[in-house]
């Protein structure tokens, strides 16, 4: 059966999911975070997701944006490798549990650990691509958005 293409069936409603995408964004830009780890805490989210769509599209924008292929290839087994500082370990645990948010919650600990390594601002700014990140891939997953070769 083939499901309904939200983007198309309410594109109203997708341009402002875009448009606070964008506002996302420049919020992480203005609190400092690079592009290129941005496009890796979305990276993780879609791989956490299982959303196809926005793993191979991360990957690639991660990419372009100056992230290394071995960042991009580990991500999935941060806590393993020592390619992420703290700092970035606790931004990929702050983005794992929002995505988890339904298993339990944000648990004190984390956000305890996160507001060690990270500004305010920096946690603001990624809680609001957790949140965004989390709405595409719910969008790309139920309108079964093709990924081809």
């Amino acid at each position: 059966m083939e499901h309904i293409n939200l983007a198309k069936a309410a594109p109203d409603l997708y341009k402002k999911v875009a448009e606070l995408d964008q506002m996302t964004s420049q919020k992480m830009k203005d609190a400092g975070i690079a592009e290129g780890f941005s496009h890796l805490l979305k990276l993780r989210a879609s791989q956490v997701n299982q959303c196809a769509f926005c793993i191979r599209m991360h990957t690639q924008d991660a990419l372009k944006a100056g992230e290394s292929v071995d960042r991009v290839v580990l991500l999935n087994a941060w806590r393993e490798t020592e390619y992420f500082n703290d700092k970035e370990q606790a931004a990929l645990q702050l983005i794992e549990e929002i995505t988890l948010i339904s298993a339990h919650q944000l648990a004190d600990d984390v956000y305890a650990q996160a507001a060690q390594h990270l500004s305010s601002d920096e946690i603001n700014a990624i809680e609001w691509l957790a949140i965004v990140i989390n709405v595409w891939n719910r969008i790309a997953i139920s309108s079964r958005f093709q990924v081809k070769p």
